[in-house]
């Protein structure tokens, strides 16, 4: 794909006619943005085979990186959405945080709800909120760091991140739920 406004496209992973798998970089943004910039929309028109579309089946957080489906066919789009929605997709992800888990494995149950103040917000646990979990196991731990393997069962915004800092343990470089360090 080409770039848009001078950054370069995400590198495609996998495409075939019904999607397409991106490997989404860190600052990207799926969705346009009040500021502008390029985002994964960017280069929709060179994903598309038909009229319509290309969609996203689901979302990272814009400072996320990973693998980032796109279907191609509103018939995909409909499956994926099903399958994500009935937790038959499973999403691991890997993350350094500051500090260590209490337990070298468990899960996070709660519920978050969005908390807004003035043109800022963040995910919390609220008792209103909707249900989120999260399991983890500590991969690696050295030096005040630890390498998690994190398995969500749910597909809240921020979900990974507030879970994180519930367990004391922030993601390096997160300035929104933890400090703001640079990541490694």
């Amino acid at each position: 794909m080409r770039s848009g406004r001078h950054r370069p496209a995400p590198p495609v992973l996998y495409a075939d006619r019904h999607l397409v798998v991106l490997d989404k970089p860190a600052g990207l943004p799926c969705h346009p943005g009040r500021a502008g910039g390029p985002s994964v929309e960017t280069w929709f028109a060179e994903l598309r085979l038909g009229r319509a579309g290309p969609w996203l089946a689901h979302r990272l957080d814009q400072d996320t990186a990973g693998c980032l489906v796109v279907a191609r066919r509103k018939s995909t789009l409909l499956t994926l959405q099903h399958a994500f929605a009935h937790g038959l997709v499973e999403k691991t992800y890997w993350a350094i945080v500051r500090g260590e888990p209490p337990q070298p494995s468990g899960r996070v149950e709660n519920r978050l709800g969005k908390i807004t103040q003035g043109r800022a917000w963040r995910m919390a646990p609220l008792p209103d909120g909707k249900d989120a979990i999260t399991a983890y196991r500590v991969l690696a731990a050295k030096g005040g760091l630890s390498l998690l393997e994190l398995r969500p069962r749910t597909g809240r915004t921020h979900q990974i991140r507030v879970h994180c800092a519930g367990l004391g343990c922030p993601i390096l470089g997160d300035a929104i739920y933890g400090e703001a360090d640079a990541p490694p």
